[in-house]
Parts: structure tokens; C-alpha cells; sequence
């Protein structure tokens, strides 16, 4: 029996790219709790930190690089995976924040403030995260229907999120820019990309506009 398209992404994509997104969390559980952090360096706990960060912008790039997939290989079943690929952004992302309160810091709340103020580069990241925020509440198909149009404009917020993230692992690096400057040129392609459908649709709506009926 030949599946359809339906159900080859419901029940094979979907829980294959699951199982993926879980590989790096998975790594890095293995290596704290059976290697003992061994494999992390001299310093595990800012090893996890940077991964679990690295794995939520990459995220974010992919949740970004579907509408252009999807246009470059006329495949729609693409937008299905969209709203997971996100959601596994934002899982990671708060589990950096996490790993940094409550691992880093021991969720000492005055040292965390003192952070927050006085340190820009995590001003910056908490920032993202939280415009990040509504997008993940409102991530269901009831949202979608309750808030109509308002729900495109409210998930616009991925791109400034994106942005700031990106800000956040330049300014933390501080001297090695070499890995953020990659992450930085994808980010530009995709939103360059992102620019240029805006003016091909406008142009197309124009031309409609003018063209005689």
C-alpha cells in the first residue's frame, strides 16, 4: 500500500524530525549525567549553556529557511513542520536561560538582576526570549482561529527575536566572531529573501492595479 502525501509527513517526517530535534538534548544529557561531564571541557556547565543556546538559534534559522524551501521545491507540506521546528526554539532557549539561572547562578535572584542590568549581551538574549514568549502560547490551532489576522502579525515578532538572539551570541563571544558571523549571514539571506517575495508581490499587485480589466 502506497501512503499519501498526509500521512508519510504525519507519520513519518514528523516523528523522524522529532527524534532529530532531540539528538543534541539528548548528547548533552549523556554527557552530564553518564560521562559526568567529561567530555565538556574545563568548564561543563558553560559548555551546556553555549549548546543549548547554539541549538535554539539553530532552530529559529530553520523555522525561518521553511518558507523558502517550501518556494524552492514547490513542496507546501513544508509550513507543517514550521510551527515544531519554532517550538523546538524556544524549548532550548528557555533551557539555556534555565541551565544559566539555576545551574550558573543557583537562582540567587539579586545576582541574577545584577546580570540582567549591568550585563548588555544578556539584556539583549532575555530580550528575544520573551518576544519569543507569546509566539510559543499562541502556537495552536485555536489561537490561529481566535486571533484571525492579528496571529501573522503577532508570529512577525520571530524576525526582531531572531535579531536579538543573534546580538546576544555576538556580544557574548565577545573576541571569536567567526561562528555569529556565519549565523548572522544565513539570518541576512533569509530575510533578504524575505524582502525580495515583499516586492515581487507588490509589483505583481501594482501591474494588477494598472493592467485594464
Amino acid at each position: 500500500m502506497v501512503l499519501s502525501v498526509d500521512a508519510r509527513v504525519r507519520w513519518l517526517l514528523k516523528p523522524a524530525f522529532h527524534l532529530l530535534a532531540l539528538v543534541p538534548l539528548a548528547r548533552l544529557a549523556w554527557a552530564v549525567f553518564v560521562e559526568n561531564g567529561r567530555a565538556l571541557g574545563a568548564n561543563p556547565v558553560a559548555e551546556v549553556i553555549h549548546s543549548l543556546g547554539t541549538w535554539g538559534l539553530n532552530f529559529l534559522l530553520i523555522t525561518l529557511a521553511i518558507s523558502p524551501l517550501r518556494a524552492l521545491t514547490a513542496w507546501p507540506h513544508w509550513l507543517r513542520f514550521r510551527r515544531m521546528f519554532g517550538l523546538y526554539a524556544f524549548a532550548y532557549l528557555v533551557l539555556h536561560l534555565l541551565t544559566y539561572a539555576v545551574v550558573d547562578q543557583g537562582l540567587d535572584v539579586p545576582t541574577l538582576v545584577e546580570d540582567v542590568l549591568k550585563r548588555p549581551w544578556i539584556t539583549v538574549g532575555l530580550a528575544g526570549l520573551l518576544l519569543l514568549l507569546p509566539l510559543a502560547v499562541t502556537s495552536t490551532q485555536g489561537w490561529m482561529r481566535t486571533m484571525g489576522r492579528r496571529w501573522q502579525r503577532l508570529h512577525y515578532a520571530i524576525y526582531p527575536a531572531t535579531a536579538l538572539g543573534l546580538w546576544h551570541f555576538w556580544w557574548q563571544v565577545k573576541r571569536d566572531v567567526a561562528q555569529p558571523l556565519i549565523y548572522v549571514a544565513i539570518f541576512a539571506v533569509l530575510m533578504a529573501w524575505r524582502v525580495q517575495r515583499a516586492r515581487r508581490r507588490r509589483a505583481t499587485m501594482q501591474q494588477a492595479v494598472r493592467s485594464p480589466a
